[in-house]
């Protein structure tokens, strides 16, 4: 099953993603060790794509390495979660308004390609396209900044939360709101109003958030 290197990468990619999914709604519980080879061995994969499952969940603070207990499920309270969202959402606000007044008519293009592009996954309910398509319309936002510090700094914030992001689109009618308030950040964008787009924006993140606390909160029963 593991084919090449490009399939080794897709391979980790659904094992990251089903992992991501059973950790948000308590399969996994905090605490849980996953071992490599029972990973392997149930995703009928070599551990090679199951420890780079692994390292990304990791890198999303989902799991750490403790000593003598090998990979562990990391226990994240709501609490930390809305956190993690409320701190990104201002940053991504921060982010469209600059990129609002720096961004070229060829960057704006662009968005408004992967925005529509993104329609077909989520008529089909396609999470897995959509999240991706998702994450190239925020990444070209922040590089229409034009601020390279800027665009480093929203990466890396945007690691740590990119498994949560992805599992809120599960919840309801989460992954159609989401593409329709893309849509109105993109029209504040094509307006020149870095301020109403920033304010879209900050109300997209949050929207997901709470998102996400219904999701996980029918799935534990909580």
């Amino acid at each position: 099953m593991d084919g090449g290197g490009e399939g080794r990468g897709l391979l980790s990619d659904r094992i990251r993603n089903a992992l991501t999914d059973e950790i948000a709604a308590g399969a996994l519980a905090a605490g849980v060790s996953l071992d490599e080879q029972e990973l392997a061995d149930r995703f009928g994969a070599s551990r090679t794509p199951v420890r780079e499952a692994l390292r990304q969940l990791a890198s999303s603070g989902l799991v750490e390495v403790r000593p003598r207990r090998g990979v562990v499920v990391t226990r994240m309270t709501p609490e930390r979660i809305m956190e993690m969202f409320e701190t990104t959402a201002e940053f991504e606000a921060m982010c469209v308004r600059l990129a609002t007044y720096r961004m070229t008519p060829l960057e704006l293009s662009t968005l408004m390609n992967l925005h529509e592009q993104s329609a077909v996954p989520v008529k089909a309910s396609d999470f897995d396209t959509y999240d991706a398509l998702n994450r190239g319309f925020h990444e070209a936002l922040y590089e229409a900044t034009h601020n390279r510090f800027m665009v480093e700094q929203a990466l890396a914030i945007r690691a740590r939360l990119s498994a949560f992001r992805r599992t809120q689109l599960r919840h309801g009618e989460r992954i159609r709101r989401s593409h329709a308030e893309h849509g109105g950040i993109l029209q504040a964008i094509a307006e020149g109003d870095g301020d109403g787009a920033a304010r879209r924006m900050r109300a997209h993140m949050l929207n997901a958030a709470s998102a996400l606390g219904r999701y996980v909160a029918e799935q534990t029963g909580s």
